[in-house]
């Protein structure tokens, strides 16, 4: 995973700083259905996230070759934007 980052920090860092603007914008979840979404996200990470952890160990669920980079990569950029939007929708607005 840290070859992954030395990598793909460029990537993650656009996906952090696009994911800061939209949160900035779109504010916090205001509503139920906003919320379920947001909710929804953050599931996807966690999948993502286990998904690409879960190559680490031989059995079923591994995601070998050029898919599980696919997977890494995707756990690791949903994760630096869902960071951001969280960074972003917590800033204060100014009037």
């Amino acid at each position: 995973m840290l070859l992954l980052v030395s990598v793909a920090w460029p990537g993650l860092l656009a996906a952090f700083l696009i994911g800061a603007g939209t949160g900035r914008w779109a504010g916090p979840p205001a509503g139920r259905l906003p919320s379920l979404a947001a909710a929804l996200v953050a599931l996807l990470v966690l999948v993502a996230g286990a998904a690409s952890l879960a190559g680490l160990a031989p059995g079923p669920l591994a995601v070998p070759g050029r898919e599980g980079f696919w997977v890494e990569t995707a756990a690791l950029m949903l994760a630096g934007y869902l960071a951001g939007c969280i960074l972003g929708a917590a800033l204060p607005r100014r009037a």
